[in-house]
């Protein structure tokens, strides 16, 4: 799986743990809001051992294989146009986006869920964590 954020001020590729819903052998967990360098809010995208940093700095990230998305994850289980996640008057929500394979928040399958902090998302295969730090 090939994951490439287009926005320019993100920080990728770090190495990293993995998330806490994935099991690893090394048992270490994502990152949490305490250790993100900056306040914000974040996308966390498990990414063969290395986790993909992707900061909203936008009032819409699109999420899917399409060059057209925000956050492109090339993996054949995400569609073209797979999520959208929107900001809004203080709050996140992310919006399924007619996806094939759907949007699972926590386990469960939605067409729209507010997000906060810790938030496991599935798109397809791919598990996605919202962080957010703020102030």
């Amino acid at each position: 799986m090939t994951v490439t954020p287009i926005d320019q001020q993100t920080r990728a590729h770090t190495p990293t743990e993995a998330l806490d819903s994935v099991q690893r052998p090394s048992g270490e967990r994502a990152p949490s809001a305490a250790t993100l360098s900056t306040p914000g809010r974040y996308l966390v995208v498990d990414d063969d051992g290395y986790q993909q940093l992707l900061e909203l700095t936008q009032p819409i990230t699109r999420i899917g294989r399409s060059f057209a998305a925000t956050l492109q994850i090339e993996d054949p289980s995400v569609s073209r146009r797979h999520a959208i996640v929107v900001q809004r008057r203080g709050s996140v929500r992310i919006l399924d986006d007619r996806s094939l394979n759907g949007v699972v928040v926590n386990g469960r399958r939605v067409a729209e869920a507010e997000l906060q902090d810790g938030d496991v998302i599935v798109l397809g295969t791919v598990v996605v964590v919202y962080r957010e730090r703020l102030g």
